[in-house]
């Protein structure tokens, strides 16, 4: 043990009782005599010697012990009650607090030390509050503040009282249509409002999305968030894979330097293939072998597993799957009129546009209005503008409007006849 944990470790004896204040002096004392003389103990050690304490109590505080060291780093930030620790992974350690000021309960990330002495990690850890924090949307993880304390650095944010959608499919495997329709368009809102701002998730997948107990459904990790404009950044990252293999787009796969949001249409695809059927897109049996799958291999069509499915759901997961990404969605806004048509009994009008040029006679006779992304809404960053597509649109329109009344003219004039 350290000197820091050997104190750490006598308060602990004395919050427990095991020994009195004098007790404790004793058992010191007696470590100090044995080091003296060669036998170098830990004080634990010595309190089971002197009979304060049996092993299994031993055992018991080392437990204890163990908890209060995993919230160490979180107890360090100035302002906030540590009240639980929600999860752990390789980049950061979530807790729940309290944030006493405005007696509110938030989430805090914290930055291991090991990477806090990684520059790169520590930068990306700051682009992720600053993204975050430039945000403002109900379908997305609010900000709180972004710091460094004590040598570690932190992230606070908004506190969700509900499930990942991952942790949901473990629980039911796949969800029905109409289920996954309602977070997808959810999710859709969030990223249409992250794409006009100029950034990309690049990260969108099941464990991201959160759904509160009252169904709302919230993005979360902006961890890999980038601006499209950043091109310092893609720069630096050019050639590398950043992204989940389960569902990262190809383009992310060759390490492109201009990605852009049909990126996270593709994962989006993926996220909700996945949904839908129980099983991810592409499976292989290790990382590599996967992203080579979403490369080069034929995707399942989703309603080959799920029967159940409606054509239309099948058409919109497939557009949003395409390899290449001009045949993917032209912007986030046509996926979400797609969404909205197919949850309503209709067709996806925007993924057969694509498929079959004849879909312009459905839509005239549905009297549906349909918008149409401009060269503007591939990159967020511009605004509206001239849209020859819609342009077109309509020509095509008045020409078929136009050939439907002169075949009624042409029959009326033959009946008089």
């Amino acid at each position: 043990m350290s000197i820091a944990d050997e104190s750490q470790f006598g308060r602990k004896l004395l919050d427990s009782r095991f020994v009195t204040a004098e007790e404790l002096a004793f058992c010191q004392e007696r470590q100090r005599e044995l080091n003296e003389k060669g036998e170098k103990l830990p004080l634990s050690e010595v309190v089971v010697r002197e009979g304060y304490v049996t092993r299994t109590q031993l055992g018991r505080l080392g437990k204890s012990l163990d908890e209060d060291s995993m919230y160490r780093p979180a107890q360090q930030i100035p302002g906030f009650q540590i009240m639980s620790k929600l999860g752990q992974g390789a980049m950061a350690t979530v807790y729940k607090a309290r944030q006493l000021s405005l007696d509110r309960i938030v989430a805090i990330k914290v930055l291991p030390r090991r990477l806090s002495e990684n520059q790169e990690f520590v930068d990306r850890f700051y682009r992720e509050g600053r993204a975050a924090a430039r945000l403002n949307h109900p379908n997305i993880v609010q900000a709180v503040d972004v710091g460094e304390a004590s040598g570690y650095h932190y992230f606070v944010m908004e506190y969700i009282d509900g499930m990942t959608v991952y942790d949901l499919l473990q629980e039911k495997k796949f969800l029905n249509e109409a289920e996954a329709i309602n977070c997808i368009l959810q999710v859709s809102q969030a990223l249409n409002h992250a794409h006009a701002r100029g950034f990309i998730h690049r990260d969108v997948k099941p464990k991201n999305i959160m759904v509160t107990n009252d169904g709302i459904v919230k993005l979360a990790d902006m961890g890999l968030a980038r601006e499209i404009s950043d091109y310092k950044t893609a720069q630096s990252e050019q050639g590398r894979a950043y992204g989940t293999p389960y569902y990262i787009s190809p383009e992310q796969i060759r390490g492109e330097i201009n990605i852009d949001f049909r990126a996270d249409i593709y994962s989006l695809g993926a996220t909700l293939y996945h949904m839908v059927t129980g099983k991810v897109p592409f499976e292989g049996s290790t990382p590599s072998s996967v992203m080579h799958k979403h490369l080069k291999e034929e995707l399942v069509p989703p309603d080959h597993l799920n029967t159940k499915l409606s054509a239309g759901m099948a058409e919109i997961i497939e557009g949003m799957l395409a390899k290449q990404r001009d045949d993917r969605y032209p912007s986030t806004k046509d996926l979400i009129a797609d969404l909205e048509s197919v949850a309503a009994g209709g067709p996806p009008f925007q993924a057969r546009k694509k498929l079959d040029p004849t879909v312009l006679e459905d839509i005239a006779a549905s009297g549906v209005t349909v918008t149409s992304a401009s060269p503007h809404d591939l990159d967020p960053r511009v605004g509206n503008g001239y849209d020859p597509n819609r342009l077109t649109i309509l020509v095509l329109s008045i020409v078929l409007a136009i050939s439907i009344l002169a075949n009624v003219a042409m029959l009326i004039f033959q009946n008089s006849a």
